[in-house]
């Protein structure tokens, strides 16, 4: 099973909101430019954000969007439940009504136990830990460029 490019482009374009310095609101452009994503296909993502009541749009001249809560309390399972729905990699998972299997089906119980490893990274990820991420990575590769020029 793959993430589609709705819920990994939401989770960039989300994450590149709580990275944004101060509280105005960015522009789809902006994002795109950065995260080298159409914005037309932004347009969309954010769309389906916004009925999530996880970014809200403002208009005009100094518009754009922000986040609704801070990025500690927005999970990437949030943001893929918005995208994506549920993230069993079978239907018989979230509803056992498909198979008239499910009850005795041993491999039924292994998809439940992947959904549920999945659905507890997502949900126990925040976009906090992913800025944190972000900022080590960036001190990391800042120091093994000025390590590169000294030599």
């Amino acid at each position: 099973m793959k993430l589609s490019t709705k819920g990994r482009y939401a989770i960039r374009a989300m994450l590149d909101l709580a990275l944004q310095p101060g509280d105005g609101p960015i522009l789809i452009k902006d994002i795109s430019e950065r995260q080298g994503i159409s914005c037309l296909y932004l347009e969309q993502l954010f769309t389906r954000l916004k009925a999530a009541g996880l970014v809200r749009s403002i208009r005009g001249p100094n518009g754009g969007f922000k986040l609704t809560r801070s990025p500690s309390e927005i999970t990437c399972s949030d943001i893929t439940q918005a995208m994506e729905g549920s993230t069993a990699l079978v239907d018989c998972v979230d509803n056992a009504m498909l198979c008239d299997r499910s009850e005795s089906c041993v491999t039924r119980k292994m998809w439940i136990k992947v959904k549920k490893a999945m659905d507890e990274v997502l949900t126990s990820t925040t976009l906090e830990d992913l800025v944190e991420q972000h900022y080590w990575d960036s001190i990391r590769s800042n120091r093994v460029e000025i390590v590169e020029e000294k030599v």
